[in-house]
């Protein structure tokens, strides 16, 4: 029989041994651990690499973001940052700017006020420039499209030309906004591109001399046997009444067919490409916009449909881009008219252009867009019903034939 005294030793014993073997497993867990870190964290020369460390705190770390982070180092900027007082201003639209950027989306921009005011110029169709829409294909800045008549076309760029340098810049690491504020410049003065269109090996620089550009949306003309050619190069803000008018004057004109350009037309207002398109189609799905949450918007045919029995034949090229893309689809998917020329652009993403309170905007993709029949565009594009490799030769005397469209006035003729 136990005496309390004997109980009590016993028991202390045992608290002993537990606390022992605690110790001992502490122990090896940490020096388990101390190895094992020291091992991963340390190169062959048994020193420490600091990029091991970045890679296990990065496999360590919680997928939870914490603003207090934010604060803390833009506090730390504010005490310690060589040059002071910082410019909290430029801070902040840095962050936002970072922020956007961080989606990887080349179509989402956000512009603080003074490119804000720029980029609401060249929707309303004026601005100072080389007169080209850029884009990035295959992570490659790209010449998306050049204006008819602008300096870039007159300097020779051309659709799916690739843009390597800006005045001598590295373009590898810009963002479209980047590019587009290098490519910008006063009128009169100049920008050398160093552009290919068949790869680094063949890159050479092109200068271009930088004017003001009124963007010409709509021009059109009548051709033998009463066939009317319409020129769209870009969808703004007064597309849409320059069109309006030109449908009227076509129509006086008895116009028996129609030739309609989208060639290097690289998009622009969402709304006005599905007015466009509905003069073809009389009835029924223009464009299909499904969202992020799993929603589909559903833009339907609008307005007077008055080219819905015209002959039509659309010419499109790997310029032709987002909203002419939209149109040339709802024409292929009704059968309302032929695509002639080569593969389209494939910009299948639609951009919310909001103006905020202190000046700044935010262009943002809020939606991928389909064709009536469900086929998706973006990364894809318009595959023509008709191809035609080569839609400009050049003669023996210089001068350009272009044969898109002698095929598409041969073809309505018949």
């Amino acid at each position: 029989m136990q005496t309390p005294d004997s109980q009590q030793y016993s028991w202390a014993k045992r608290l002993v041994i537990v606390f022992f073997v605690l110790a001992i497993f502490g122990l090896g867990t940490f020096v388990g651990s101390y190895y094992g870190v020291k091992q991963y964290v340390t190169g062959d020369s048994g020193q420490v690499e600091i990029s091991k460390i970045l890679d296990l705190y990065g496999k360590t770390r919680s997928e939870n973001v914490s603003f207090n982070q934010f604060w803390d180092i833009w506090k730390l900027i504010q005490e310690k940052h060589v040059d002071q007082p910082a410019n909290e201003v430029d801070m902040f639209y840095g962050a936002i700017s970072g922020m956007v950027a961080g989606l990887h989306d080349p179509y989402s921009t956000f512009f603080p006020p003074k490119e804000a005011k720029e980029f609401a110029r060249d929707l309303a169709g004026e601005f100072e420039g080389i007169g080209a829409e850029i884009g990035v294909t295959d992570g490659q800045l790209t010449i998306i499209a050049p204006l008819p008549e602008s300096p870039a076309q007159k300097a020779g760029l051309k659709a799916g030309d690739k843009v390597f340098a800006i005045d001598g810049k590295n373009t590898a690491d810009m963002t479209l906004e980047e590019a587009v504020l290098n490519i910008r410049g006063e009128k009169g003065t100049t920008v050398v591109l160093m552009v290919s269109h068949d790869g680094l090996k063949d890159a050479k620089d092109v200068s271009v001399l930088r004017d003001t550009i009124t963007v010409p949306t709509v021009n059109w003309e009548m051709k033998d046997n009463h066939i009317a050619y319409v020129r769209l190069s870009y969808f703004n803000e007064t597309t849409w009444d320059d069109f309006d008018n030109a449908v009227q004057e076509i129509l006086q004109a008895k116009a028996k067919g129609l030739v309609f350009d989208l060639r290097s037309n690289p998009g622009g207002f969402l709304q006005t490409s599905i007015d466009v398109a509905s003069e073809w189609v009389d009835s029924g799905v223009i464009v299909r916009e499904r969202f992020a949450d799993g929603t589909t918007n559903e833009h339907q045919s609008r307005g007077k449909h008055r080219f819905a029995t015209m002959p039509t034949i659309v010419l499109v090229d790997g310029g032709t881009a987002s909203g002419s893309e939209i149109v040339a689809g709802a024409i292929q998917d009704y059968g309302v008219g032929t695509i002639m020329g080569t593969q389209t652009f494939g910009k299948g993403s639609v951009q919310d252009f909001q103006m905020l309170p202190d000046g700044s905007a935010l262009k943002l993709t809020i939606a991928k867009w389909f064709t009536p029949k469900d086929r998706a565009i973006n990364g894809e594009g318009i595959a023509p019903d008709v191809i035609v490799k080569d839609m400009f030769v050049t003669n023996d005397d210089k001068s350009v034939t272009d044969v898109g469209l002698e095929q598409a006035l041969k073809a309505l003729k018949k």
